[in-house]
């Protein structure tokens, strides 16, 4: 057999596409739901742009969601994480706010899918997606007409979700697209899903002062040194001595279940009905408050104030 001194060299191999996160809008364009290529998933409700699911890759939920939470664009979704604009529960001698509904509209107004951006990791065998980031908008022009004459602002706002292998990012950008300068507060209503209540304890609110809308909403407390428990129906307004950048965190028992940080977020809202929930009519089961604590970054003490062309930006990181 001759040899040739120059043999065809091998044909080099396509190198397969990197594996992409999936992004599906479903239930008659209702929601929004994506899938990292490791398995981690998140579902928006486009009503309120409220969160309604939050896996890890094993599928695990970390959201509590009621089981008769209402879906269907009628109220408020009990469970997830809602949010609360322009008003936090309700504020009577606040004119500009005084007609709302408690926690405003936004978790009340369907948003518009403004579309998603993924980021990939180095550190990843296959260099696929390790995040995506959804955004969702509302203008004023898309409020039903009772909510226009209730708050009658010019104003955008853009809400993202970023979705990665062990964190939930969620983050609020607000807009005076108006010519008069406006107030506001805003809030991030999380149900974190916990095994058992009775031995859940939050961190990171040690020695702050706080108000206690249960027992006396008009004076200030200041917390002991040690983290919150809970006991009984549960529902107070804390500003962190260590501030947003101090993380809080849920441990059941030994183990921490969630850290939060936030951004431009003052205030941790941390809220459990107990046995109330018995008498909530979307909330099931009733003893579901077992297996739940609401831990809620928000600006809500005092108000955020937009002069006309101003914004505003707050947002947190949930790990796990």
């Amino acid at each position: 057999m001759v040899d040739r001194p120059k043999k065809p060299s091998a044909l080099s191999a396509t190198p397969a596409p990197a594996p992409q996160a999936q992004v599906n809008i479903s239930h008659s364009n209702s929601r929004v739901s994506a899938v990292l290529p490791s398995g981690e998933s998140v579902e928006i409700l486009l009503y309120g742009a409220t969160i309604t699911s939050w896996k890890d890759k094993a599928g695990e939920e970390k959201l509590w969601l009621s089981e008769k939470a209402v879906m269907d664009g009628s109220k408020a979704v009990r469970g997830g994480i809602p949010l609360v604009f322009p008003v936090f529960g309700t504020a009577p001698s606040h004119e500009a706010t005084s007609k709302l509904p408690q926690h405003g509209f936004a978790r009340t107004s369907t948003w518009e899918f403004l579309g998603k951006s993924t980021s990939e990791s180095s550190e990843t065998k296959d260099g696929g997606d390790s995040s995506v980031k959804l955004d969702f908008g509302l203008s004023s022009a898309e409020l039903s007409e009772a909510s226009k004459k209730a708050w009658p602002y010019s104003f955008g706002l853009i809400y993202s979700v970023t979705l990665g292998k062990d964190s939930l990012t969620t983050s609020m950008v607000v807009r005076n697209e108006g010519g008069e300068a406006w107030e506001f507060q805003a809030l991030m209503h999380s149900y974190l899903r916990v095994a058992d209540i009775s031995v859940v304890s939050v961190a990171g609110l040690e020695s702050s002062t706080y108000v206690d809308k249960v027992t006396n909403p008009i004076s200030t407390n200041t917390s002991p040194a040690e983290p919150v428990t809970i006991t009984g129906k549960t529902d107070r307004v804390y500003t962190p001595t260590g501030g947003p950048s101090t993380a809080v965190t849920v441990s059941e028992g030994s183990k921490k279940k969630f850290a939060i940080t936030r951004d431009n977020l003052n205030e941790v809202v941390v809220w459990n009905p107990w046995v109330d929930a018995k008498s909530m009519a979307d909330f099931a089961p009733a003893e579901g408050y077992r297996n739940m604590i609401c831990v809620e970054a928000g600006a809500v003490k005092g108000w955020q104030k937009l002069e006309a062309g101003e914004t505003w930006e707050g947002g947190q990181i949930i790990s796990y």
